[in-house]
């Protein structure tokens, strides 16, 4: 306490000084109506800098909660395209009421691409809805095939993989084939069993050919980039770019189809009676 005395009494007339300054400067300010905007303006320029700084801040740790936001709604929009191409541009099954297609949206938290068979992990399993045989699909295209699920997580069956047969087809002509990779290049697959008859050029679009449960009809693959003709089978192989980064993957839209279910029952029969 006594160093503080000590203190004051030895600065006591710069404090004085600096007491009548302040005083001086505020009864200035007050007075003239120009000084005043001057410090008011200068103030909101400081606080709002610091505002500003703040904001940005509260943003960035903010990121991932946005953008699980936007998985969501592209999920949503997604879906209503999906049910648009299998409803002749009614949205919702005119019998039940309900969308035939939803998508549910997850993360893929482990992804491979350097061997014969790859696989994804995704931050989402069975209690979110995913089951075995679903498709998975991102901004850009296809990204693969759910193969087992546990209580939340999931493993997809990578389109980067020897033994992912897709059937797939070329946009333009409509003419289909098989969709596999040949496990060289992670840029490019190869659609096979493409007919002679097929018109083909390079940079034409492949799509998904809407054959099975798993992909709803022309969802994005890629483009055409070489053509070889299959000596044994007389058939064309196509190498496709892939419209996919598979070797950098975020969030994904896992297809769950309503009709599945029917559809497979339907098949079994089928089996049973040839």
């Amino acid at each position: 306490m006594q160093q503080i005395f000590n203190f004051i009494f030895k600065n006591s007339y710069r404090m004085l000084f600096l007491l009548l300054m302040v005083i001086a400067l505020s009864l200035t300010i007050q007075s003239h109506s120009y000084h005043k905007s001057k410090v008011i303006s200068s103030a909101n320029f400081l606080s709002g800098g610091v505002y500003e700084k703040m904001n940005n801040v509260e943003e960035y740790f903010n990121l991932k909660i946005q953008n699980d936001e936007l998985a969501k709604e592209n999920a949503r929009l997604k879906s209503i395209l999906f049910n648009l191409k299998d409803t002749t541009k009614v949205p919702y099954d005119t019998i039940s009421g309900v969308r035939k297609i939803d998508l549910i949206t997850a993360k893929v938290i482990k992804n491979s691409y350097s061997v014969f068979e790859n696989y994804l992990t995704l931050d989402k399993g069975y209690r979110q809805g995913l089951k075995q045989d679903m498709g998975v699909v991102n901004s850009l295209g296809i990204v693969g095939v759910v193969e087992n699920t546990s209580a939340n997580y999931a493993t997809v069956l990578s389109i980067l993989n020897v033994k992912a047969p897709i059937n797939a087809k070329i946009k333009k002509s409509g003419h289909f084939g098989s969709l596999i990779w040949n496990g060289k290049n992670a840029g490019f697959v190869q659609l096979t069993d493409v007919p002679r008859l097929a018109t083909v050029k390079k940079g034409d679009t492949i799509v998904t050919g809407g054959q099975s449960t798993i992909f709803p009809e022309n969802i994005n693959v890629g483009t055409i980039e070489k053509v070889y003709i299959d000596n044994e089978t007389n058939f064309y192989t196509l190498d496709v770019r892939l419209f996919n980064d598979m070797t950098s993957l975020g969030y994904v839209y896992v297809i769950r189809n309503k009709d599945t279910k029917e559809i497979k029952a339907l098949e079994k029969i089928i089996k049973k009676d040839e």
